[in-house]
């Protein structure tokens, strides 16, 4: 089930903060969920809204950028949530290249982000090995966590490009690094692979059978937001143009299921040793 804990208003991160909300019901089961900023107040003042950057390739920025769409599901929420969201990406780069990047890592520290989403490009790693992820997603997450924010860790998909990697490998190495840290995983590879399967006709990926469609860029952010507000998208009106509404529906639906699927699956008895 999604995570009963909050701070500083996100319900994945520990702790006893003031953004500790009431009882919400969400998937049909019993959770504490944050209040968001942006929401009117007793006094009828909104809040400063809350920070995201988003690092990663071009599966971060096609399609308009996935801070762009995690905005507009955000302001269609009833009550509205008021988010800020910016990028820092580089097509084709992995975490370790764009940990390189001294605008990156300056942005961060400046930025005052509340949570900064970290996308991983596994099949790009010329190792042929999670090794990479393992050490530069630690190393963000050293600096984030010093410059006051938390990391969410974006799980993206496998392709026939670099067909040397698999999903289930890319999602135990995300768990496992996700368990490490202790941040939580949107994981939106898990989402592609279920809406092929239930809704083969709404294609995720582009021609190059790589890049996400426009409806693969959708339920992208709608499994990030999910996962960060601890919130069901179903039902919120933003849809981008394109993307009609019985797609929408479905991809809102999916994303919620597969976010609760995630999030309920029981912690392995050992784990193993992270790379």
């Amino acid at each position: 089930m999604v995570s009963s804990s909050c701070i500083q208003g996100w319900p994945f991160v520990a702790g006893t903060g003031s953004g500790m909300a009431s009882v919400w019901r969400l998937f049909g089961v019993a959770v504490l969920v944050s209040v968001w900023a942006g929401t009117v107040g007793t006094a009828g003042a909104k809040e400063a809204p809350r920070r995201l950057l988003f690092v990663g390739n071009s599966f971060t920025y096609y399609n308009g950028g996935l801070e762009t769409h995690v905005k507009a599901l955000a302001a269609s929420a009833s009550p509205p949530r008021l988010i800020e969201a910016d990028r820092a990406t580089q097509g084709g780069a992995t975490l370790r290249v764009l940990h390189g990047k001294d605008s990156i890592r300056q942005k961060i520290r400046d930025g005052r982000y509340d949570v900064v989403i970290l996308q991983e490009d596994i099949p790009e790693l010329p190792e042929h090995s999670s090794a990479p992820f393992f050490e530069f997603g630690r190393r963000f997450d050293e600096e984030i966590r010093a410059a006051g924010g938390r990391s969410l860790l974006f799980m993206a998909w496998p392709y026939e490009r670099l067909g040397w990697v698999a999903l289930p490998e890319i999602m135990k190495a995300h768990r496992e690094l996700g368990r490490e840290l202790n941040v939580p995983v949107a994981p939106v590879g898990l989402a592609f692979e279920r809406a092929g399967r239930e809704h083969p006709e709404i294609p995720m990926l582009a021609a190059d059978r790589e890049h996400e469609t426009l409806q693969g860029t959708y339920l992208a952010a709608c499994t990030i937001y999910a996962t960060l507000s601890g919130e069901n998208p179903q039902g919120y009106s933003y849809r981008p143009e394109g993307v009609t509404p019985a797609e929408a529906a479905a991809l809102q639906r999916i994303a919620a299921e597969t976010v609760q699927a995630w999030q309920q699956q029981p912690e392995p008895a050992a784990a193993g040793n992270a790379p």
